[in-house]
């Protein structure tokens, strides 16, 4: 099958990292270890999992004119990231986000959006040509819902297949999950989805269905170290990880999604798709960072051989 383009819609911010023997308490200030600047943002990151892993993939996103900007388009273009569609607002600075990382490699993230929350509806239909390109879309929830709709909306009408991963975790309108063929919440996403706690396997495929019959096309609840339920109206299937030491999560969920995104436009079915994407997010998280935590696609088939 012809390989097909990518179209990542969604945030591009530049991360601000600490790394911390444990996450400090409320009003207690304690001594770090490390400092660093690194290129994240869900889109960028996805996007950029995405270009490394070979894909061909286009990102529309929005940052400031602001040297975050460049540093964040010279990463994403050294990945293989077109950047044909990106846009630049100098009336609002390029997103942040300020992460801690502690010994055991979990993390607390404060986003600050800035231009991400910049991006309209009117700038998809002013670029809805990239859609006509695309064999799947990937989005996130770092930029308005409403440019998250406008997006799932055209990318439908032009016969593209939608993934959703929403993230960060808010309330969704059936409208946008009738357009939704791929929904991959996290644990505890999939609870503020529904309102339902999901504290085991059983309980994640319940909260799957709930999101069938609102009108997703499919829902995979990833699980962590535990791999990812993938729920269809027909069953249910898990798929569990492969076991590693992790270092950093930070992008764990990035490297999944742009992986299956990736999987999915090279021709792939969902059934092989769902265990190279955990088998790219395992491997993403023995590795410090974000985007520079995305594997090549010779080093997940090392990493699958092993």
């Amino acid at each position: 099958m012809k390989r097909q383009a990518c179209i990542v819609v969604g945030s591009a911010n530049m991360d601000l990292v600490v790394t911390t023997d444990r996450f400090p308490f409320p009003g207690e200030t304690i001594m770090g270890h490390t400092f660093t600047a690194i290129p994240g943002g869900k889109g960028a990151n996805q996007a950029v999992c995405c270009g490394k892993l070979g894909g061909r993939v286009e990102f529309m996103g929005k940052m400031g004119n602001d040297r975050f900007c460049d540093q964040l388009r010279k990463s994403m273009k050294h990945d293989g990231v077109k950047l044909g569609h990106a846009l630049t607002d100098p009336r609002h600075s390029t997103g942040i986000a300020m992460i801690t990382v502690d010994a055991s490699g979990q993390n607390e993230i404060v986003v600050i959006p800035g231009s991400n929350m910049a991006l309209t509806p009117g700038d998809i239909d002013a670029h809805r040509c990239v859609f006509e390109r695309g064999g799947v879309l990937l989005l996130q929830l770092e930029i308005p819902l409403r440019t998250v709709s406008r997006a799932a909306t055209l990318a439908k009408h032009e016969g593209l297949r939608v993934i959703l991963n929403p993230a960060p975790a808010r309330v969704l309108p059936d409208s946008l999950l009738r357009c939704v063929d791929i929904l991959t919440p996290n644990e505890i996403e999939a609870e503020i989805l529904t309102g339902v706690k999901v504290n085991s396997l059983r309980a994640a495929e319940k909260v799957a269905r709930l999101l069938l019959g609102r009108g997703v096309g499919s829902v995979v609840v990833t699980l962590g170290a535990k791999g990812s339920l993938h729920v269809q109206h027909k069953g249910a299937r898990l798929y569990p990880a492969k076991r590693v030491h992790a270092v950093d999560t930070t992008a764990a969920g990035d490297a999944f999604n742009g992986a299956l995104a990736f999987a999915l436009s090279a021709g792939r079915e969902v059934e092989e798709a769902i265990p190279f994407a955990n088998d790219v997010a395992s491997l993403s998280v023995t590795r410090f960072g974000a985007q520079c935590s995305m594997p090549t696609l010779a080093e997940v088939e090392r990493f699958r051989r092993k």
